[in-house]
């Protein structure tokens, strides 16, 4: 937002140094401040939208034993050769 407010500046200046007149200047920084206050509304409703998203409902969530593919959370972690118990003579 500084570079907008930095732009709202300096534009005008640089159409009266090339010769508009200061009306002209001055309409063209009132349209440039209402598109740039129009944009950081957007702006800032779209970011609360997408942390109001972002966060899950607690009847949502997963259970502690049922989390992801690698986790090593619950029974049943299969690693390894997969044999559950010592190695029989005939492996």
């Amino acid at each position: 937002m500084r570079w907008a407010a930095f732009s709202c500046l300096l534009v005008p200046v640089v159409l009266v140094v090339y010769g508009t007149s200061f009306g002209g200047a001055a309409v063209a920084t009132l349209g440039l401040f209402a598109v740039t206050a129009a944009c950081r509304t957007l702006l800032r409703r779209s970011e609360e939208a997408g942390r109001s998203l972002a966060t899950v409902p607690a009847e949502d969530r997963l259970p502690a034993g049922a989390r992801g593919r690698h986790s090593r959370a619950g029974a049943g972690n299969r690693r390894g050769c997969g044999a559950s118990g010592p190695a029989s003579p005939h492996d």
